[in-house]
């Protein structure tokens, strides 16, 4: 009888799974078996993120024989014999994930679609934001201009990295480029067409073309053009203006289009500001305003577009993933069984949460970026963190001990203790992490006030973008330093402003024209070049 895995899951299902004698790692093994990991350092060992248990047998990790009980990463780890694991919920990645389908578009715009429709015939389009963790579909009625119907879910390029630069160095490689567009066609936005036709109750030969948004690297990996020179000075792209291709060039077939189908990619403007920003910058209708006005996208990447007297100038930060969870203790993607939202007192001691799903706090699976915002704002104002980001004594003493977890001399606070897994908590090596996402931000905002020289009081509106903003308690953004001078009163929550600028193309052909002017007109600072990026960065390092 062949080796068997015996494979646990949180929900109480158990799995049986063959082990062949081909070296693969665990992490290949169960997704091989449709129980993906969140592989989100590329199987590189360089996060927590795939991490499961150990319950029986023993596992080769990096040549080494590790024996259970244990908790090991799965990308990392072989069996070579039979074996009982147990696979927690935040180290899977099929969870539901809080996608944002949400926008608005404050532009005027007219009724000319971009593509020749026959009413009862092909009459139907689709808008596609490509994010580097999340994928949206809009299905789209030409006659109308209406969205018929949504679709969401996560990039399924994720199990080759997290975040852009790790999948720019996979595509090193000529098989896992090719693998990455398959990931994102075949896997992640064909079935999302679907499920949007199937909704909307339209048959896929009714679609006369599509339009989609993305950063630079999404979209060259979307096209299975080479990303690597993105990757190295003077980061120069394949290509950056807005690009016509067909559904068969990218082989977006398998749904149902006609190879022919046109598809339109949305114009972007550097290698590190693409044309998800081009839309968010013309949808949101900075453009036209009065007064000087900011764009802030926070993802994966942070990039900040200033509009001062009709003039545009951007930058992008390396802010890194620490706001959607990555290299944190208890990091998680917005999700169900993510804590959201956090408010913490001192004196009497209390401590609010809100959990995505409404699922009980006891059960949580993580902590996601918005929560963790709350925790330093709500930390920091009580006193129980001081300007280092460092837990204060005299507060740390005052906590209930149920809260205070110390290892190896590094403290953090609990929130809960998880059934079966570690307990929920945020340690100071985690807020070092956030503080320097946050100061990133901040200086890379600084810095371009400074350029224009402006300051936050000038600014008439900052509009913030994509799906981090929508979660995101502002007060506690302000008070952090994450949108360093600013007054709640000056920001405004736009939402997926990428997909906006997707439907705005296909409702309206000249906004298409007006985009690709557009990305000509904006000049882009490299922050590593700009004068007192690094001092202002060092000054962010603290909380205020």
């Amino acid at each position: 009888m062949s080796n068997e895995l015996q494979v646990e899951l949180a929900s109480g299902d158990s799995i049986k799974i063959p082990l062949d004698a081909a070296p693969r790692s665990l992490a290949d093994v169960l997704a091989t078996h449709e129980l993906p990991l969140n592989t989100r350092c590329g199987q590189r060992g360089l996060c927590r993120g795939c991490e499961v248990e150990l319950r029986s047998g023993t596992a080769n990790v990096d040549g080494n024989s590790i024996a259970a009980p244990a908790v090991i990463k799965a990308c990392r780890a072989r069996l070579e014999c039979a074996a009982a694991i147990f696979v927690p919920a935040r180290s899977r990645i099929e969870h539901r994930p809080q996608v944002s389908e949400t926008f608005e578009i404050a532009v005027p715009y007219a009724h000319q679609p971009l593509f020749p429709f026959v009413p009862g015939g092909r009459d139907t389009a689709f808008a596609v934001d490509v994010g580097t963790t999340t994928v949206v579909v809009l299905l789209v009625d030409l006659v109308t201009g209406e969205v018929l119907s949504r679709a969401g879910a996560f990039n399924e390029q994720i199990r080759f990295g997290d975040n852009v630069i790790t999948r720019i160095e996979a595509a090193r490689n000529p098989e896992t480029l090719l693998a990455m567009q398959r990931a994102i066609v075949a896997e992640t936005i064909q079935p999302l067409l679907t499920q949007a036709c199937e909704r909307a109750g339209r048959e896929p030969e009714r679609i006369a073309g599509g339009a989609m948004a993305g950063n630079t690297t999404m979209l060259h990996l979307l096209v299975g053009e080479d990303p690597t020179p993105l990757g190295i000075a003077p980061f120069t792209p394949r290509f950056i203006a807005g690009r016509k291709v067909s559904a068969g060039d990218i082989k977006l077939v398998d749904a149902g289009l006609p190879a022919e189908t046109p598809i339109q990619l949305l114009p972007g403007i550097a290698a590190y500001i693409g044309a998800d920003i081009t839309a968010g910058v013309f949808a949101s209708g900075m453009v036209f305003d009065e007064r000087a006005s900011l764009l802030v996208d926070i993802g994966t990447n942070g990039e900040i577009v200033l509009q001062s007297g009709g003039k545009l100038t951007a930058c992008a930060t390396a802010a890194g993933p620490a706001f959607e969870g990555s290299g944190l203790r208890c990091g998680t993607r917005a999700r169900d069984g993510a804590v959201s939202d956090l408010n913490l007192k001192l004196n009497p001691f209390a401590l609010e949460t809100e959990v995505i799903g409404n699922v009980p706090l006891a059960r949580a699976n993580g902590l996601c970026g918005s929560a963790y915002v709350d925790f330093l704002a709500t930390a920091r104002g009580c006193g129980l963190l001081g300007v280092t980001g460092r837990f204060e004594a005299s507060a740390w003493g005052a906590l209930p001990e149920q809260c205070r977890f110390q290892h190896e001399g590094r403290r953090a606070f609990r929130l809960a203790a998880r059934n079966g897994a570690d307990d929920l908590r945020v340690s100071e090596v985690d807020v070092a992490l956030l503080l320097q996402a946050k100061a990133a931000i901040g200086a890379g905002i600084e810095v371009l006030l400074q350029t224009a020289g402006i300051r936050a009081a000038d600014i008439g509106k900052v509009y913030l973008a994509g799906g981090f903003g929508m979660h995101l308690n502002v007060a506690h953004a302000i008070a952090i330093g994450l949108l360093p001078g600013f007054r709640e009163a000056q920001v405004r929550v736009v939402g997926n402003t990428s997909l906006a600028g997707a439907l705005l193309a296909l409702v309206d052909r000249t906004t298409l024209y007006e985009m690709e002017a557009l990305r000509e007109q904006v000049s882009v600072i490299e922050l590593n070049l700009a004068d007192g990026f690094e001092d202002r960065y060092i000054e962010h390092l603290m909380l205020p």
